[in-house]
């Protein structure tokens, strides 16, 4: 399997001049978010080399839309809040600095109860039914070191599943906001740093064109499932201009998979060195961004073979050296 070839399209002037006024900056999550991406994920996971891992996260998906689909409150930002972000041009929510209120590890604790109930015995359930049973401090730690990016002393088996509790809690709360404020751009507007959440400020997971839009193209939150408009041919990371080139996967294995074609593409930036994928619902309108990030880890395999380094973060597939946390209920 090779990476394929480079292809030039629009210029982010054009597209912009071609957008103009039509397109909406801002789509916050819809109450299927969590529905769409097991559903997909399970249609993804059909003869795939990593099947039965993307089984497990379809079955977390749909615990986090079980658990979405009740009415449970979270503290909301004040309106004083809201117009200190908008005036300072940061996030709303940020993922790293916002008080995350108990009702967080309550919820993971019913998400992860319930997700129990729904997968045989075994050492995935094992790790969960550990996890439910851990302190709030573990709880809180682990949280801490996943949304901040640090490594060390972050269990990466239940890694997934903290990732999971803390979507869910982002997901209601961008939600909540929106529905008190009376609609997105009330609560929720552009930020001085264009490359990250308008919402809860994490780097996207990857970047989509939107159906209904030419040359659209939009960033998807791994946190609160947002998704901002953000020009193409532009890097998401330095945000050049210069040496942008789109790569994905040709092969025998993937005869219908080209440059001009794939449906995940990455787009790669030969000025800082870093990628984001690039993903077409146009090619395959059950696209989910999560889920299908996914199912292409070999593209991200191929692209970091060739030296550059990812920007996007999928929270629940992280990689690094050999957990040192204490077991759960044990944090220091």
């Amino acid at each position: 399997m090779t990476v394929g070839s480079t292809q030039k399209i629009l210029s982010p002037e054009e597209i912009a001049v071609r957008a103009g006024e039509q397109l909406s900056f801002l789509h916050l999550p819809e109450a299927g978010v969590f529905a769409d991406r097991a559903l997909r994920l399970r249609e993804l996971a059909v003869g795939h080399a990593m099947r039965d891992f993307l089984l497990f996260v379809a079955e977390l998906a749909e615990a986090q839309h079980r658990a979405l689909s009740s009415r449970v409150a979270v503290p909301l930002p004040t309106p004083e809040q809201v117009g200190t972000a908008a005036r300072g041009g940061q996030p709303l929510l940020p993922a790293e600095t916002w008080p995350r209120a108990p009702v967080w590890r309550e919820s993971l604790r019913t998400l992860l109860n319930d997700l129990a109930r729904h997968l045989p015995d075994g050492p995935a359930k094992a790790v969960v039914l550990q996890l439910a049973a851990a302190d709030d401090e573990h709880l809180e730690a682990q949280a801490g070191r996943l949304l901040s990016g640090v490594m060390l002393g972050l269990d990466l088996a239940s890694a997934p599943l903290i990732a999971a509790g803390l979507q869910l809690h982002w997901v209601r709360l961008v939600q909540q906001t929106a529905a008190r404020s009376a609609g997105p751009i009330a609560a929720f507007g552009r930020t001085d740093d264009p490359t990250l959440c308008p919402c809860c400020g994490s780097r996207p997971v990857a970047s989509l064109e939107r159906l209904g839009g030419e040359g659209a193209r939009y960033l998807a939150c791994g946190l609160c499932a947002t998704q901002w408009h953000y020009v193409r041919i532009k890097c998401t990371h330095c945000q050049s201009t210069k040496g942008i080139s789109l790569q994905s996967l040709v092969g025998a294995d993937e005869p219908a998979s080209t440059t001009a074609d794939a449906v995940v593409q990455a787009e790669c930036c030969g000025e800082c060195g870093h990628y984001l994928k690039l993903m077409h619902p146009v090619r395959d309108n059950g696209l989910e961004p999560l889920a299908d990030d996914l199912a292409t880890l070999t593209l991200d395999l191929l692209v970091s073979e060739a030296g550059l380094q990812r920007h996007g973060v999928n929270l629940l597939l992280l990689f690094g050296e050999p957990d040192e946390a204490p077991p759960p209920g044990r944090e220091h």
